[in-house]
Formats: C-alpha cells, sequence, structure tokens
C-alpha cells in the first residue's frame, strides 16, 4: 500500500474499488429484474467493465502527481454517500434527483443524517482514505504525465467499446427495458446527474423572462362596492390523496376537512415527483410538456394575479418557493414568530410545523399595499406537509392519532405498519392546518369574500416495490408519488359573486385532473382575466353561470 505507484495506477486501483463496493444497489436491482444467474451474471460483467472504464476515463483527467488526492477522495466520499441513500430509499441518481440534492437546505438535510449513514459511508471510505494518505507518488514530466493519461484514456475508451460490441445482446434490451439502471451506476451517475443538473439551467434556457401579465385586468366580478375576494392557495407537501379520508381512505385522517363540507377531488396528477420540478411547473400557464420543452422562463401565476392589481403573498415554511415567488412579496412562516410561539411550534433547530404559516397572518396582510388589497388578495402558503423521511416531526407530539410510529429516517427500518402511522400523522396535522385556515377565513368575512384552494406539489412512495420518499423518474415513478389530493372550500358569498354552482362541482369531483389545471382554474376564480388563460382547462369553468 505504502510502495511509490503512478496516478494511473491509482485512477485504476480506485475505479475498481468502487466498482465493487459501492455498487451494491445496481448488483441488487439486477438479481430483483430475475432470469437465470448465467444471463445477470454475464449483464454485470459488462457493467463491471462499463463502470470501471467510466470511472478510469473520468479520473484520467486528475491522474497528475501533485494535489489531487483531495478529488480522488472527493470521488470516493460522492460514491459512498451515494450508495447510501440508494440503498437506504430506493432512490436513482438520475439529474432531477441531483437537482434536489443542489435546492435542499440545512432543515431538509439534518433529517437524513444519523449514526447509520456515518457508519456506512466510513465502511467504503475507511481504506481508500488511510491508502491516499500513505501512497507515494513519485515525480513525472509534464508531457510524460499527459501522454500516460491519454494512453490511459483511449484504453479505456476502448474496452468499453469492445464491451458494448461483445456484450450488446445482453445489455441492449437490459438497458431498454430497466433504464433505471443506468442511475445506479455508483459514482458515474451521481457524477454525471450533478454536472447536468448544475449546468443545464446555464445552457438549456434563455436568461430572458417572457411576460405574461401584459393586459392582464380584474373582470366584472370586482366591481365598485363588492367586498374584496381572498384567495387563500394552500400548497402542499408529499401528500398522497389515497391517503385523505374524505376520498375513501380506511382510516378517518381528515375529520376536520369533512366537518367543514369541503370539495375534494380525487383523480389528480402532478406535474413532476418532486417539489423542484412540480412547483415551478404547476403555477406556470405553459402546462407539463411545454413548461418541460421550454426555451426561456415565463411568468407565472403569481405575476399574472399581480399585474392585474390584487395584492400577492408568498409565506413559505419549506426551503423556498424554487423560484415562483421572486417577483412578488414573500417571507418565511419562522420570521414572523415570537418568542413563545417559536418555542411551542419549531424545534431547536428552526424547522417549524405548518401552523406557524398561519400566526400573524392579519398583520401580514395589513402590511400588503392598501391599493391592492383593496382590489383582492391572493396568499399562499407553502407547506411542510408530509416530507420525509422524518415523518414523525410533522405533528404535534399531543395530536399524534395513529400508533406506534416510525421514529427514525432509516424507514426500512420500521415495520410497514409503523411506517404508514407515522405518515398518516402528517396527513392528519395538514387537515389540522386546513381547518384552523378555513377558520382565519371565516373570521375575516366582514372585509372579504374568502376560499381556499389545496393540493399538493407531488405525493410519497411508503415501501411498495421497494420504493421511499420521492424524485423518482416521472415515467418510472408509481402512481403513489404522483397522484395528488386537490380540495376546495367556497365561501357562499364568493361562490355566488363567481356564480359557482357547489352541486356542479360536486358532481364532477371524479374528473381526471392535474397541476396543468391549476394556472386556469384559479385565474377563473379570483376573476383575473388574461390572454394565457384557457377556459378548457379551468376544472370549474363549466360550474359558472352562462355568461359570468
Amino acid at each position: 500500500m505504502a510502495r511509490p505507484m503512478s496516478p494511473q495506477h491509482i485512477a485504476l486501483r480506485l475505479s475498481a474499488y468502487l466498482m465493487l463496493v459501492a455498487n451494491a444497489p445496481l448488483w441488487l436491482q439486477l438479481m430483483r429484474i430475475g432470469g437465470a444467474p448465467s444471463l445477470y451474471m454475464r449483464s454485470a460483467l459488462a457493467l463491471a467493465v462499463l463502470l470501471v472504464c467510466g470511472m478510469v476515463a473520468i479520473l484520467a483527467f486528475t491522474a497528475w502527481t501533485r494535489g489531487m488526492r483531495a478529488l480522488w477522495w472527493l470521488a470516493a466520499a460522492v460514491a459512498a454517500l451515494a450508495q447510501y441513500y440508494m440503498l437506504t430509499y430506493s432512490v436513482v441518481m438520475d439529474p432531477g434527483m441531483a437537482a434536489n440534492v443542489l435546492q435542499t437546505d440545512a432543515r431538509e438535510a439534518a433529517d437524513l443524517l444519523g449514526t447509520r449513514l456515518l457508519a456506512a459511508v466510513l465502511a467504503v471510505l475507511a481504506l481508500p482514505t488511510w491508502w491516499l494518505l500513505r501512497v507515494r507518488i513519485p515525480a513525472a514530466g509534464v508531457l510524460r504525465q499527459v501522454g500516460r493519461n491519454l494512453t490511459l484514456l483511449a484504453l479505456a475508451a476502448a474496452v468499453a467499446t469492445a464491451t458494448v460490441a461483445l456484450g450488446s445482446r445482453d445489455l441492449a434490451p437490459l438497458m431498454r427495458n430497466h433504464p433505471q439502471l443506468r442511475y445506479l451506476m455508483n459514482p458515474l451517475a451521481p457524477l454525471y446527474s450533478t454536472a447536468v443538473a448544475a449546468l443545464r439551467p446555464a445552457f438549456a434556457r434563455s436568461s430572458a423572462l417572457v411576460p405574461m401579465g401584459a393586459g392582464a385586468a380584474l373582470g366584472p366580478s370586482h366591481a365598485a362596492g363588492a367586498r374584496p375576494p381572498l384567495w387563500v392557495l394552500v400548497v402542499g407537501e408529499t401528500a398522497r390523496a389515497d391517503h385523505f379520508g374524505i376520498n375513501g381512505y380506511g382510516r378517518d385522517t381528515t375529520p376536520e376537512l369533512a366537518r367543514r363540507g369541503v370539495l375534494s377531488w380525487g383523480n389528480v396528477r402532478s406535474c413532476g415527483t418532486s417539489t423542484l420540478a412540480s412547483l415551478p411547473c404547476m403555477f406556470s400557464p405553459l402546462g407539463k410538456a411545454a413548461f418541460e420543452a421550454r426555451k426561456s422562463e415565463y411568468e407565472n401565476l403569481l405575476d399574472v394575479v399581480q399585474a392585474a392589481g390584487m395584492a400577492v403573498l408568498w409565506v413559505d415554511n419549506q426551503s423556498g418557493c424554487k423560484g415562483v415567488c421572486e417577483r412578488v412579496p414573500h417571507a418565511q412562516a419562522v420570521d414572523g414568530l415570537n418568542a413563545q410561539q417559536r418555542s411551542w411550534l419549531c424545534d431547536a433547530s428552526g424547522e417549524c410545523r405548518d401552523e406557524a404559516l398561519l400566526a400573524g397572518l392579519n398583520e401580514r396582510l395589513a402590511q400588503l399595499p392598501a391599493q391592492q388589497r383593496e382590489r383582492g388578495v391572493l396568499l399562499v402558503l407553502h407547506q411542510m406537509g408530509s416530507h420525509g423521511p422524518a415523518y414523525y416531526k410533522r405533528s404535534a407530539p399531543e395530536a399524534k392519532r395513529f400508533t406506534p410510529e416510525c421514529r427514525t429516517e432509516v424507514l426500512a427500518n420500521c415495520a410497514h405498519g409503523e411506517l404508514v402511522n407515522a405518515y398518516d400523522n402528517t396527513i392528519a396535522a395538514t387537515d389540522a392546518f386546513l381547518g384552523h385556515a378555513i377558520d382565519w377565513l371565516q373570521a375575516r368575512g366582514r372585509d372579504y369574500d374568502g376560499g381556499l384552494l389545496y393540493i399538493s406539489d407531488h405525493g410519497e412512495s411508503l415501501g411498495e416495490y421497494g420504493l421511499f420518499l420521492h424524485g423518482m423518474p416521472y415515467g418510472l415513478a408509481p402512481d403513489g408519488q404522483k397522484h395528488v389530493p386537490m380540495v376546495a372550500w367556497l365561501g357562499a358569498p364568493l361562490a355566488a359573486r363567481q356564480s359557482l354552482s357547489p352541486d356542479c362541482l360536486r358532481a364532477g369531483l371524479a374528473a381526471p385532473l392535474t397541476h396543468d389545471n391549476l394556472y386556469h382554474t384559479v385565474l377563473g376564480a379570483l376573476d383575473v382575466r388574461s390572454h394565457s388563460y384557457q377556459r378548457a382547462l379551468d376544472a370549474w369553468a363549466g360550474c359558472r353561470r352562462p355568461g359570468a
């Protein structure tokens, strides 16, 4: 271990080591796919060679005699961390997941840390750390190093090409039928996906913002003398529609919503399987397909409502609005709390339960420009909701109805029933939060015509098919990560001013909807006229009196 070794040999040995010890998710997935051992062993051997060649090709650019130990160690650390999360939560390291990692904050990251993570990472890192500290690298001239690196790169390319040519009969159908395998190749997948996630925004789209608010105006329901509307749009987090009692779930997880006679649409699908993918998409006028293919950024629902003259406010209890609220007033829920409220609602890390979103709302409303406020208010509340894996943190100890619950971030260590208990407690906490939000709206009934719309950004996997959390590529994700709840409460004055028939809305609760409908449904509900509005995508348009 301590004898002199060229950086090219270090690249070869480190690549082989990581292939062997940091790719358990890949080998396990190959075994799950099934088939005769003789078949998957051939595929495993081919993938092992491709893994080594890919890593050698990357490390060839770092195979220099000085200053590279930290980079080699970092490659091993990335592999160790990626393997832990892929094994623990059955995630794949595609560009979407890498983008989620880059967008997370310290509070979210803290939920994923623990002693098991430390042990798993040390199991992979201990040997290469010791070795990289001891190995002696003899000096060499620059030209000689360049030649050796080019030779190493050419050798890796030649072996990879030969492997693909000889193994295409097995590899081609395997990778075509199981595309998730390419994102389990560690650390190639996390390194590639992180690079794509970091560079894609700079190269994929123009930085120019396409305006959508031009010509936006308030409709006739905003006539002088009428009370202004106050719409609360609650953006849920990680909520599954099939775990809402009002949607037919076997447990009564939503008694407060049922008591308030809300409308619940049970057949709604999300735009993405992560907050980063869904949040900008659901507020966009483009719809999922056009949003994902866009070449420029567009103004969103909040920009159009603000341009029409209404007041807009975004209050966040999450890791940010992913750019949606950049051009409107926005605030963090924790910033409006006094010391007593913080001690009751927040933990030592500063993470607060969603009730913090309702604290001080009257004062926040009063601080909005009076001229806009008199025309109406769109208030967006972004929940922490059911964000995992620390589900047990999302509900108050005294409000836990389903026990025993999973109280660890390593979800696979919990019995399935305990995991579901912890998750259902988060749904019950959201139910209580929405009930309090409706009560607050009713208390403002003298000043505003109130309404509330709740919709989650994406769903969650709770161990089905061996998957946990969310963020799977959309085409591969199970329905649990895409089937989201959508709930509305309409005050009688607001329904009357919008000429909306509650009976008609109730008759359409089973209609298939997606996040594509949100933009147009909210514009219709606010009676905001815009060239971007599409009546066909307004989920409530058919329930308005003709001419309204």
